[in-house]
């Protein structure tokens, strides 16, 4: 395995490209495995520069900044796909081993290129076209309808970069500010779904169960685990569907395959090639971790098992609410955690350390069961009452703790 060693354990060093909380997430993972993760952030207040011991201060679309984090590194890994492709290419060029790679990673980062690669494969996904004309434009909208769905190909998440237009004024304000965008046609989705695989240098891979996630303001807030209702047949076609893309594409480490469900079956959203916030349910609710899976896939160790640990599980994203206003004059987080870990004391709690702001992803919670309405209806409660410090009636506190 190429790389240096880390002296003080004898295993490999994995640096994880940015500090957030997927990259805090990952060094929980690490440690249980005895690995040595060195994170490259931008600030010491981040989430997992707060947390991890090997930091690395500097901006990912510097390249200096990306070759002394690499220096003496097994494998190279990320928690965000904004480093610029050009600047992995280089790495790989210098003999850096980057997983996923660049050739791969590009699919997740340009979203015309993954258009381009799935059309070339035949695999499914909604109308789409290149638009850098108003013309061009006029003349998809009159294929497929208004609205349509106009998204820059490069950047974006958490729905931002995804504009639903109606008309072709609004749609000439985005080209002008863009240049270049991606035009799909707006589907006839009956919900969200996502699939997670992993996939080793060897070639080995492992898929999660097909999961349902609830959008709100293009924000992912709850991840239902397997998605409820789905029939068998559905079910192993996005499986199967996730594991060609990740095979295809060359992929290594955690391929997450955002899908829409559709009367005629699924159609591929976007992709992410990191631990992704569709799979923050398998912590307790699988028998291996998204986080500890990545880094087994990008050390190219065997895989782990994905069974499920319950029938049912939900995780629900704590967003900021009232209690990340300046005037919150309710319970501080500190008594919220307290009160949320009397009242369901099998809530898992996963806080990520940043500064509250409305509507930010400040952390999550996961409920196991057997009966989904029981169990997302906890979790439910338990995020909302950490971010708005509202007690779901059908949870009532008693008076004192």
């Amino acid at each position: 395995m190429a790389g240096t060693l880390d002296p003080r354990t004898g295993l490999p060093v994995v640096v994880m490209v940015g500090g957030g909380q997927l990259a805090r997430m990952t060094h929980q993972a690490a440690i249980a495995l005895g690995q040595s993760l060195r994170v490259l952030a931008t600030d010491p207040g981040e989430s997992a520069a707060l947390v991890a011991a090997d930091v690395r201060l500097g901006d990912h679309r510097d390249l200096e900044a990306l070759r002394a984090a690499a220096a003496g590194a097994t494998v190279v890994t990320f928690d965000h796909e904004h480093v610029p492709t050009d600047h992995l290419q280089t790495l790989e060029a210098e003999g850096v081993r980057v997983a996923p790679g660049s050739a791969a990673l590009v699919h997740a980062q340009d979203k015309l290129v993954l258009r381009h690669a799935l059309a070339e494969t035949g695999e499914p996904q909604p109308a789409w076209a290149e638009v850098t004309t108003g013309t061009g434009i006029a003349d998809f909208a009159g294929a497929t309808g208004w609205p349509i769905v106009l998204k820059p190909p490069r950047g974006g998440y958490d729905g931002r970069g995804v504009f639903v237009v109606d008309e072709l004024d609004e749609a000439l304000a985005l080209l002008a500010e863009h240049g270049r965008l991606l035009a799909e046609e707006r589907v006839d989705m009956v919900r969200e779904l996502a699939v997670q695989v992993a996939r080793s240098p060897f070639g080995q891979v492992a898929v999660w169960p097909v999961v349902e996630t609830v959008q709100r303001d293009g924000i992912n807030t709850e991840v239902l685990a397997p998605a409820p209702g789905l029939d068998e047949e559905t079910a192993t076609a996005a499986q199967e569907l996730a594991i060609r893309i990740a095979t295809r594409l060359g992929v290594v480490g955690l391929l997450a395959v955002e899908l829409f469900q559709t009367p005629d079956g699924v159609v591929v959203n976007e992709l992410a090639m990191r631990p992704h916030n569709s799979g923050h349910w398998t912590i307790e609710g699988a028998r291996t971790s998204q986080f500890e899976q990545h880094l087994r896939a990008v050390l190219d160790y065997p895989l782990g098992s994905t069974a499920m640990t319950a029938p049912v599980v939900v995780m629900a994203n704590v967003l900021g609410g009232d209690a990340a206003e300046p005037d919150w004059s309710g319970p501080p987080l500190d008594e919220r955690v307290h009160h949320l870990m009397a009242h369901w004391p099998d809530v898992k709690l996963h806080w990520y350390g940043k500064g509250q702001r409305r509507g930010r992803k400040l952390g999550h919670v996961t409920a196991l069961g057997d009966d989904l309405a029981e169990v997302r209806a906890r979790a439910v409660a338990a995020a909302r009452y950490l971010a708005d410090g509202v007690v779901d009636p059908a949870f009532a506190f008693p008076e004192e703790h």
